[in-house]
C-alpha cells in the first residue's frame, strides 16, 4: 500500500504563490504521480501529472505558465509550484499515485489513480 501525505496548502491573495508538498511511503511501484483538486461542488479534475520514471508532464490548460510540478526521488516528494495564483485555483488540492503504468496519464482521469493523499485547502482571494 502507499501512503500519501500533503502539506503546504492556505490563503494567499491573487498573484502570491504556494507550494505544496507530497511525501510517499511505500513499497508498491508506482509509474505516475500528480496533483488533482476540487472545489465545492465541482468534480475533482486532474492540474498536473507526471511519470516517476522518463516520460512526458502534462498540465491542465488553465494552469500551464503558472504551475509546476516536480518530483524529489531521493526524498521521495513531488511538488507543486503554484505561481501567479488566481481565485479560480481555490480548491482541495490532492496529491495522487497511480501503480497503473497503461494509464493514457494525459487524460488526467482521477479513476486512474488508486492511492490519494487527505488534501491540503488552497484559498486564493481577490
Amino acid at each position: 500500500q502507499m501512503r500519501l501525505v500533503e502539506s503546504g496548502g492556505g490563503s494567499v491573495q491573487a498573484g502570491g504563490s504556494l507550494r505544496l508538498s507530497c511525501v510517499s511511503s511505500g513499497r508498491t511501484y508506482i509509474y505516475y504521480m500528480g496533483w488533482f483538486r476540487q472545489a465545492p461542488g465541482k468534480e475533482r479534475e486532474g492540474v498536473a501529472v507526471s511519470p516517476t520514471g522518463s516520460g512526458s508532464i502534462h498540465y491542465t490548460d488553465s494552469v500551464k505558465g503558472r504551475f509546476t510540478i516536480s518530483r524529489d526521488n531521493a526524498q521521495n516528494t513531488l511538488y507543486l509550484q503554484m505561481d501567479s495564483l488566481k481565485p479560480e485555483d481555490t480548491g482541495t488540492y490532492y496529491c495522487a499515485a497511480s501503480s497503473d503504468w497503461r494509464i493514457d496519464a494525459y487524460l488526467m482521469r482521477p479513476d486512474d489513480y488508486a492511492y490519494w493523499g487527505q488534501g491540503t485547502q488552497v484559498t486564493v482571494s481577490s
